[in-house]
């Protein structure tokens, strides 16, 4: 899998921080599924530091979409990762609302991810529950 700069962690971090946010529930589960993909690309880097810095980029931008265009600049293999992750947090409380379900299109769209690709990825981790 190609790796990630920092700044693209940070950036895609943001966006993860932004879905678990949706449902204004920001658990410390849901944090830790984010610093599980800070550590997945930054091996040696603090996944705490990294998180604040998201956590300060979500709060500071209503253009949170912008972090699409690192993700769509990237292999399939790695917008299957993200999209992943996104899933993990959004379902991590075993709900999905339709503001969650909404992200999650726009999100696909903007990366150019196929629906159906994306529908079986959640379906997936919901059957690993």
């Amino acid at each position: 899998m190609n790796k990630l700069d920092k700044d693209s962690v940070i950036g895609i971090s943001a966006l993860l921080v932004h879905a678990a946010n949706i449902d204004e529930i920001y658990s410390d589960h849901e944090k830790d599924l984010v610093k599980d993909f800070i550590k997945s690309y930054l091996k040696d880097d603090n996944a705490n530091e990294i998180l604040k810095k998201a956590e300060e980029i979500e709060n500071n931008s209503n253009q949170l979409l912008n972090y699409t265009n690192i993700i769509k600049e990237n292999s399939t293999e790695i917008k299957a990762d993200i999209i992943e992750h996104l899933w993990k947090v959004i379902i991590s409380d075993n709900t999905v609302d339709q503001y969650e379900s909404n992200l999650m299109r726009r999100v696909c769209g903007l990366i150019y991810f196929s629906d159906k690709e994306c529908a079986e990825i959640k379906l997936k981790l919901i059957n690993d529950k």
